[in-house]
């Protein structure tokens, strides 16, 4: 993925969130809902050098971030586009929230995902499906601690930002439509899995996700290594040695194609020690006859 691209997404993100900053229903509100933003979105910049992801996961956290700055301008209960759905369908209630948590669920789904693959010897599969859903239950349930003690702290303040609209199952629901959320997303990757089209990540390649950037990186060590000339050394120069990297993820990977190259070499010079030569058995075969 190109920096340009990430770039764009900061600038849009941070254009609407100074854009909610003005005039916003309630402040307190506005300031609760867009503080996962302030935090996550610098962390994401910062990374993006050593630790890419792909732009369908930068592309669904902004949309993540989006939802959030627009539910803290208006307040989840107040969001016109959930009016429009209320009317639509004949619902009861402004569900502009069960929006944003569905999403909740289903974007740090892939986000875990993600992770998991690049960092653990973990492979898709029932265990993975586990591991990323269980996670993102988790992460919505300190969410709703979170949103429970900004109500011990700021009192009927904080009512806006807990946007109940008189649910006392409020919590419940917001924790199942994330989970929903993350459960959606496991099916769509096992479904695109079984049909035998990768799942849409035009960053990814291979089986544990690395991005594009960083798969050229390990192809030309590989390259050069199997050439016999050492990564980032002159055309020639030196003799045979393992590539470095100042990548943590692909250290081991050329420590290890420097132990099988090693052992390769022993192997073959023991069997051309233990092979006689063509001369010599014809010698051999000459003296028992």
């Amino acid at each position: 993925m190109t920096s340009r691209y990430l770039r764009i997404l900061v600038v849009l993100v941070s254009a609407a969130l100074i854009a909610s900053g003005v005039a916003p229903y309630d402040r307190t509100t506005w300031w609760l809902e867009i503080f996962p933003v302030l935090i996550a979105g610098p962390v994401l910049v910062l990374t993006a050098r050593r630790f890419p992801l792909t732009p369908l996961t930068y592309t669904l956290l902004a949309v993540h971030a989006l939802v959030l700055i627009i539910g803290g301008h208006y307040t989840y209960a107040r969001v016109p586009l959930g009016f429009w759905v209320q009317h639509l369908l004949g619902l009861a209630r402004n569900d502009y929230d069960r929006l944003g948590h569905f999403v909740q669920g289903f974007v740090p789904a892939i986000l875990i995902r993600e992770i998991l693959l690049r960092t653990s010897p973990l492979r898709p599969g029932r265990w993975l499906f586990v591991l990323v859903t269980a996670s993102c239950l988790a992460f919505s349930a300190c969410y709703e601690f979170f949103e429970w003690w900004s109500a011990l702290a700021g009192g009927h303040a904080a009512d806006a930002f807990l946007g109940t609209q008189g649910d006392v199952w409020d919590t419940q629901w917001d924790m199942f439509s994330a989970l929903i959320g993350a459960i959606t997303h496991q099916c769509r990757r096992s479904q695109a899995g079984r049909h035998g089209r990768p799942a849409p990540s035009p960053h990814a390649t291979g089986p544990r996700g690395r991005s594009v950037a960083l798969a050229k990186r390990e192809s030309r060590f590989r390259r050069e290594w199997t050439n016999g000339r050492p990564a980032g050394a002159p055309p020639g120069g030196g003799g045979r040695e393992a590539p470095r990297s100042s990548n943590r993820l692909l250290r081991p990977q050329c420590e290890g194609m420097e132990e099988r190259g090693r052992q390769q070499s022993l192997l073959q010079g023991s069997r051309a020690r233990s092979r006689p030569s063509g001369r010599d058995g014809s010698e051999r075969r000459a003296q028992g006859h």
